[in-house]
């Protein structure tokens, strides 16, 4: 069975699903839901199969999008063949039997639901995304289809940790030329000219104030729990090869 965390504060079927639980073999073992990987094609169709069959759809139902690290959101009306989301990094949907998923390695899923409008989303949040406001572009697509702010729950998932999280100055400038005072995510770094970042914590900071009441974040480190977890930044520091990418996945109740 495919291997997810839940979080209370969602009221809706859902998971941020880890790597566990799969049938994909190797650097991608064992629940590798990317469909740009140079994994086995067959598996990653099998892998996705077992996500929405955990969600109790069938898996025409799970729909994804070409990330790109930016804030553009879809609205999403029906399912679209697998493979052939748009580039965007968020979708919402106030359809029934519709799954929204997100793969991350690294970065940080966000999902989103307004129980009592019938709306949920799901959010890819790297720090650029972040930084150029997708997750408050997910809340306003959310409520261009009747959610209220003061309704919805969001959830920050299994991403990068900030004790796992080295970055430069040209990543803090960026981050800081949005607001100074979010130099209160960057603790000082173990190198000269490096600080520790903490992307979870930032993306939940953006939504409450985009005034959100209920944000949680499950904190879960992907780099640090190889176990559990394909990163992206792990792979890096160990010059490895391709891996897998976990994927976060919710739908209407």
């Amino acid at each position: 069975m495919a291997d997810a965390i839940t979080a209370d504060l969602i009221p809706v079927p859902h998971g941020f699903f880890t790597r566990r639980g799969g049938v994909s073999a190797g650097a991608f073992a064992s629940l590798n839901c990317s469909l740009s990987s140079p994994d086995d094609p067959d598996a990653v169709r099998q892998n996705r199969a077992l996500v929405a069959q955990r969600l109790d759809l069938p898996p025409t139902a799970l729909v994804g999008l070409k990330q790109v690290h930016g804030d553009a959101v879809v609205t999403v009306t029906e399912p679209w063949p697998m493979g052939q989301g748009q580039a965007a990094d968020a979708m919402v949907t106030d359809r029934p039997g519709v799954a929204l998923g997100i793969v991350t390695a690294d970065c940080a899923p966000v999902l989103f639901a307004d129980a009592h409008a019938g709306v949920v989303g799901a959010a890819h949040a790297g720090w650029r995304g972040a930084v150029g406001g997708v997750l408050e572009s997910t809340i306003a697509a959310m409520t261009a289809l009747g959610a209220s702010q003061d309704r919805i729950v969001a959830v920050v998932g299994p991403c990068i940790g900030q004790a796992s999280y080295e970055v430069g100055p040209d990543l803090r400038d960026q981050v800081l030329a949005r607001s100074a005072g979010d130099a209160a995510f960057f603790a000082p770094g173990r190198r000269e000219d490096r600080w520790q970042f903490d992307l979870a914590g930032y993306c939940a900071a953006r939504l409450r104030a985009a005034a959100l009441r209920d944000v949680a974040v499950t904190g879960h480190d992907t780099l640090a729990d190889e176990a559990r977890f394909f990163s992206h930044r792990r792979r890096t520091l160990a010059q490895a090869g391709p891996i897998g990418h976990q994927i976060s996945a919710i739908r209407l109740g």
